[in-house]
């Protein structure tokens, strides 16, 4: 790190991954099996029981029929949509999918399922080579709007002038996706990273989250402490960021070009009552994490509340920063963090490649349906990667091809290359991997 007179420049980093960890991944991905997406679904909820939770609107069970169930959310994620779907599995008509849909899928069983198949990535014990789940990264990924949803879309010119949406996901250190929110392009992304840490379904504990540039404010900093989470983004030109401080000390004269002025202590202080019962009522529900963003961003400057908060969050944010600036580990963690999020966001690109990879329906009922549908596919691909991973080491190893335990971090669950996303879309009529079995990996030659 080196202060200059226009602020700090901080050195970047080397390359997340080692060149010398290249052999291990490519010699791991060679040896999955070859699946097809629809056995891939089976063999995971043979795991996990994950399709109870989609239970009827009205009798409350489980459905009847598991194929079509999981047909019904393969059109979902993979954006075939239920029409194209019946056209392409044998055996399925549109009325039985939209029957389907209408009784077992909604909302609140998209996010049960969705929890069933984090935890399950989460208890597996190769899972600790990534992580503790402990932090988390979100990030938000555009997809155009067409067609039919092309008049409910969003431009933002940030990404050109064509309409679309945006699916903003949270994923953990695991690289399991826990949480996923369809929004418009034009928010910024710091409203929603509250929903996703407060929300969610799952058992992971949280307590440091990273995001972008577009991920942050100072009201988010000051919420995510009261709340108990540590803010740690990654702020683009982070040397023109200014620190803030409680007095003009002529001790920090040293910092003076990194200063932008001080901390407003008796704003916090007179309204801190009304700061806590915000926090409570966001950490209780009473009140959504996303809605208070907004209106927090809506609020005039002169706003007691507002201004507190923001007094609060440039606090936090100056002490965020003396740990950036001096920590080369927090850095690298953070990096570490989003370069999972972008990983995952290249997985779910792939999986969604129907329609041109465009949300094209109507409702926002049903583009909420395409957003959960492509989540849970991405998670059942990140559980059953992690399983045959470890599988893959522990082959080698008998072999006495020893791995080096600590290269196993930079391998990643979010590999689709051995996995068939395309063509007639088929159900085998029982599941030929019984119980406590596996699919037998593919052999390679040595790297």
């Amino acid at each position: 790190m080196l202060i200059t007179a226009t602020g700090v420049k901080i050195t970047p980093l080397e390359t997340i991954v080692p060149q010398h960890a290249q052999p291990l991944i490519d010699q791991a991905s060679a040896m999955f099996p070859r699946i097809r997406i629809t056995d891939l679904l089976m063999e995971v909820d043979g795991w996990t029981g994950f399709t109870r939770h989609f239970t009827n609107l009205k009798s409350g069970q489980p459905s009847k029929d598991k194929q079509l169930l999981l047909t019904a959310i393969l059109a979902d994620g993979i954006n075939l949509g239920l029409t194209k779907m019946s056209e392409s599995c044998t055996g399925v008509t549109y009325a039985q999918l939209d029957r389907q849909q209408a009784s077992h899928i909604r909302d609140e069983t998209y996010s049960a399922a969705l929890a069933e198949l984090v935890n399950a990535q989460h208890a597996h014990p190769f899972g600790t080579h990534w992580g503790d789940g402990t932090t988390s990264s979100s990030d938000g990924q555009r997809f155009r709007a067409g067609s039919h949803a092309e008049s409910t879309g969003h431009v933002n010119p940030k990404y050109g002038a064509e309409p679309g949406r945006m699916i903003y996901t949270h994923v953990s250190d695991k690289y399991s996706p826990f949480h996923s929110k369809l929004i418009n392009v034009g928010d910024r992304d710091a409203t929603y990273v509250l929903d996703g840490l407060l929300y969610h379904e799952s058992d992971l504990a949280i307590q440091e989250h990273y995001t972008d540039t577009a991920g942050f404010t100072d009201h988010l900093f000051a919420l995510m402490h009261l709340l108990g989470y540590r803010s740690a983004p990654r702020i683009r030109n982070i040397g023109d960021t200014r620190l803030y401080t409680s007095t003009n000390d002529p001790v920090l004269s040293t910092l003076t070009p990194l200063i932008g002025g001080t901390i407003n202590t008796k704003t916090i202080t007179a309204h801190w009552d009304e700061t806590l019962r915000l926090a409570t009522s966001i950490k209780t529900g009473t009140v959504t994490a996303s809605l208070m963003m907004r209106k927090l961003g809506a609020y005039p400057r002169q706003n007691g509340l507002a201004t507190a908060l923001r007094e609060l969050g440039k606090l936090e944010r100056t002490l965020f920063l003396l740990d950036w600036f001096q920590d080369p580990d927090l850095r690298r963690k953070v990096t570490a963090g989003l370069n999972k999020g972008e990983a995952r966001n290249t997985l779910a690109r792939a999986v969604f490649f129907n329609r041109l990879g465009e949300i094209r329906d109507r409702s926002f009922e049903q583009q909420r349906y395409r957003a959960s549908g492509l989540n849970l596919l991405t998670a059942a691909i990140v559980l059953w990667n992690t399983v045959y991973l470890d599988r893959t080491i522990t082959t080698l190893n008998q072999e006495g091809n020893a791995t080096d335990p600590d290269l196993l971090r930079f391998l990643s669950p979010l590999g689709w290359e051995h996995i068939n996303l395309t063509g007639d879309y088929t159900w085998p009529r029982t599941n030929k991997i019984k119980p406590g079995k596996y699919r037998p990996l593919r052999r390679t030659a040595k790297p």
